[in-house]
């Protein structure tokens, strides 16, 4: 006769259960809708209790009970057995449930994850009563079936004091393994450091918090770079899988396919991401095909082995936990793959630099979405392509990674983004290897100082590219030179080696090279005052970038027509200029330009009177620069902010705010600086200026910027520091030209009045200009009016 006696066997807590609220009330509703719920994740990640959490949970209204089942030490053929066994049923399992109103928790399918597909799938045709929960490494693949991905616990504080999930969990396990453990102001940031580096992984902070008994918190931090020797000492009535940090990983291992786990340990030579493609080429070889890496990469995704991290560049993205990726990596150290894999990882990297490079050459009219699908990508793989040159650098063979920061100098270059490549390229060019041709040398010292140059450091730049283009000149290497003498142009702004740039560049027949040598006549036609010239070579940048179909060109001709437009007092062209500008760049994180028009906007809506327009603009701007964390740019846009707070009648933040800004500038006051303290100095007098000026010359950017954003004011300095007058930065012969210039005398007038040469003249006009920070020689005359 068949008998069921319909109890529950949930086991009791041992201990408190943290975090997991949403996720538990997620699965509370889930489970009203849904049959059959799968539980994945890796090993160690908390399946097994929140699924325990769960069934207690929903046990009032599963009438007919709740049945844990636990599979993970079970050989195939055993599993209706042991599931009969639990639940106390003789004879048929399926006909005995009947209609029942049960829940079967089936916990660790994977040894036996086929059966439980088979169970399940007769369960649910023949008893209507029936809920399923699973917890696997892998869904069970059954109709009906709802996988819910089971995510680390949360690292990053929600604010407002409260702590994180991991965190919670760590103090709530290190208390009871010492009583009167308590976070302190020391101990907090590290609890939190070590939570991040153990990806949030339950299983893994509960065996750190364990360790808290023996060695402090700052021990712990320190040796997890040996992780799997450190958390070894779990409980010893726990399951063996669960009592160290390898054993849960050993467990996960041993399941896999021959393929799966060389896959899985090739994937490791990947730092931090990797698409399929780079899979293909990276991980195929002996014992795994390339039309194999994908069936085999589904499948670690399955096991929960491999995270599919959302997308870049229209491509999936796959990590690893870094947990996982450290056993990994000693699997591949063991294999003896490990340096053919780091070659290929660098020669994938480079394959893809190769392309990008491709598509911009001369005669190539590659769309911008191609390009911008290049742009994101390599933003994506920025730890990639540290690592392949961390490699190369390591075994002092430089040729491949020189080239492949050579071929990819736009993106290193530009648009804000932050590859750190800087010291790495030093690191390689003092290789000194002979097998790196001259030409690419050449080509690796300019891209060298180029970055130098973007940085501000303006001595090194100069000497980086001119010894770069003596060896493409050298090597006849025709890019490079091209490459150079355009860098030799920004660098002096002289009219002779802008003039050969443009030549270099027009003989090489490479239009994009036209264009940078076009906007760099522009933009010392801007700064000098030479606004028609300006005007006409932003306008040949932007029809160069139209031709190509570059948005990052085209937006750099809108910013500069639209800064000659507010020059030239066209605030509606300005306006439109900067818009245009910013429409082009919607998918790219160009950050500098976006910033750039954002400021734009601010100054245009500032100029007119529109102070709520130039407010939110101005803010946009101030905001995506201090998360981008271009100093420069944060500088730029505090000057703005001071313009703006003083036009809203704030003279006491506006010259903290332009004293921020001259200091991270590392620059000198000019005539902006005194378009803001001159009406502060009548506000608020000549000694609270000095005061305020020495506060906001002692603020961090951050705290500079919390002053702008929120009205944060710090405490006042002992002593008051006067800022230097705009008028006595001048030399007697410059104030003297100046007052000359006010007259309306051209050069030419100025050297009979003194009985100088014209060529001196246009030389301190030049430099007057540059210290007031001014562009034309009309606002040298209306300076002089205004400070008499």
């Amino acid at each position: 006769m068949q008998r069921f006696a319909g109890p529950s066997n949930l086991p009791a807590e041992s201990n408190t259960f943290v975090g997991r609220e949403a996720d538990v009330d997620e699965l509370v509703h889930l489970m009203r809708v849904s049959r059959v719920v799968t539980l994945c994740g890796a090993g160690g990640i908390g399946k097994t209790r929140l699924a325990l959490r769960l069934a207690s949970r929903l046990a009032a209204v599963n009438t007919g009970g709740v049945c844990v089942c636990e599979l993970a030490d079970l050989e195939k053929g055993q599993l209706r057995g042991q599931v009969a066994a639990a639940m106390r049923i003789s004879g048929d399992l399926v006909e005995t449930i009947g209609d029942r109103r049960v829940l079967l928790l089936l916990d660790n399918c994977e040894p036996v994850i086929g059966e439980c597909a088979e169970l399940c799938r007769d369960l649910l045709r023949s008893c209507p009563g029936v809920t399923l929960l699973a917890t696997s490494r892998e869904p069970l693949r059954v109709p009906g079936e709802t996988v819910w991905r089971v995510p680390p616990l949360s690292v990053s504080d929600p604010g407002d004091g409260a702590q994180s999930e991991a965190v919670r969990l760590f103090v709530a396990r290190a208390t009871a393994a010492r009583p009167g453990f308590e976070l302190t102001g020391e101990t907090r940031p590290l609890v939190a450091e070590l939570c991040r580096t153990l990806d949030g992984l339950p299983l893994a902070i509960e065996l750190a918090a364990a360790m808290v008994r023996v060695l402090s918190v700052g021990q712990l931090v320190e040796r997890l770079d040996d992780r799997f020797r450190l958390l070894a000492g779990g409980a010893r009535t726990a399951p063996a899988r669960h009592r160290t940090l390898r054993a849960a990983l050993d467990w996960s291992y041993r399941l896999l396919t021959p393929q799966e786990r060389l896959l899985l340990r090739r994937t490791a030579a990947f730092r931090s991401s990797w698409t399929l493609d780079l899979a293909e080429w990276v991980c195929s070889g002996p014992g795994l095909a390339e039309e194999e890496v994908l069936p085999r990469l589904c499948d670690l995704v399955d096991k929960s082995l491999v995270v599919l991290d959302g997308e870049v560049a229209g491509h999936a993205r796959y990590r690893l936990l870094e947990t996982v990726r450290e056993y990994a990596l000693e699997q591949l150290a063991e294999s003896g793959e490990e340096a053919e894999l780091r070659r290929r990882h660098l020669t994938a990297l480079a394959r893809l630099a190769t392309r990008f490079k491709e598509s911009l050459a001369p005669g190539v009219r590659t769309s911008w979405p191609v390009v911008e699908r290049y742009v994101n990508l390599f933003d994506g793989l920025k730890a990639e392509v540290n690592s392949a040159c961390d490699w190369s650098i390591a075994i002092g063979m430089p040729e491949t990674a020189l080239t492949l920061l050579t071929d990819i100098r736009f993106l290193l270059i530009g648009s804000g983004r932050k590859l750190d490549s800087t010291e790495r390229l030093d690191r390689l060019l003092a290789l000194d290897a002979p097998q790196v041709p001259r030409g690419l040398r050449g080509r690796a010292t300019v891209v060298r100082g180029e970055l130098a140059l973007a940085a501000g450091d303006f001595e090194p730049a100069l000497r980086h590219v001119r010894a770069g283009l003596e060896l493409c000149a050298a090597a006849k290497d025709v890019y490079g030179e091209a490459l150079g003498t355009i860098a030799l142009a920004q660098l002096t702004g002289e009219q002779a080696a802008i003039d050969r740039a443009l030549d270099t560049a027009r003989q090489s027949g490479d239009l994009v090279m036209e264009s940078l040598a076009q906007a760099t006549r522009a933009r010392y036609g801007l700064h000098q005052g030479r606004l028609k010239e300006a005007q006409r070579a932003y306008q040949e940048v932007l029809a160069i970038s139209e031709e190509l179909d570059n948005h990052y060109g085209q937006t750099f001709g809108h910013i500069g027509l639209a800064q000659v437009a507010r020059k030239t007092g066209d605030p509606a062209a300005a306006k439109r200029h900067y818009e245009s500008g910013l429409r082009l760049l919607r998918h790219v994180d160009a950050r500098q330009q976006i910033v750039s028009c954002l400021a734009g906007l601010g100054r245009v809506a500032l100029d007119e009177g529109d102070l709520t327009q130039a407010r939110a603009r101005l803010t946009e701007a101030l905001v995506l620069s201090r998360d981008a964390g271009l100093r420069a740019g944060i500088a730029r846009r505090l000057e703005a902010w001071a313009a703006l707070v003083t036009a809203e009648g704030d003279h006491r933040r506006a010259v903290l705010m332009v004293a921020a800004a001259v200091t991270l500038g590392g620059r000198q006051p000019d005539a902006r600086t005194e378009d803001v303290l001159r009406p502060a100095r009548a506000s608020l007098g000549e000694a609270v200026v000095g005061v305020l000026w020495a506060e906001g010359t002692g603020l961090t950017a951050d705290q500079a910027v919390a002053c702008a954003l929120e009205g944060d004011l710090p405490e006042p300095p002992a002593l008051p520091v006067v800022p230097v007058r705009q008028d006595s930065r001048l030399t007697p012969r410059e104030q003297e030209i100046a007052e000359l210039v006010a007259r309306g005398l051209s050069n030419q007038g100025i050297a009979d009045e003194l009985v100088i040469s014209p060529a001196t003249v246009a030389r301190h006009v030049a430099n007057i200009l540059s210290k007031l920070g001014f562009a034309t020689r009309t606002q040298i005359a209306a300076w002089v009016v205004g400070s008499r």
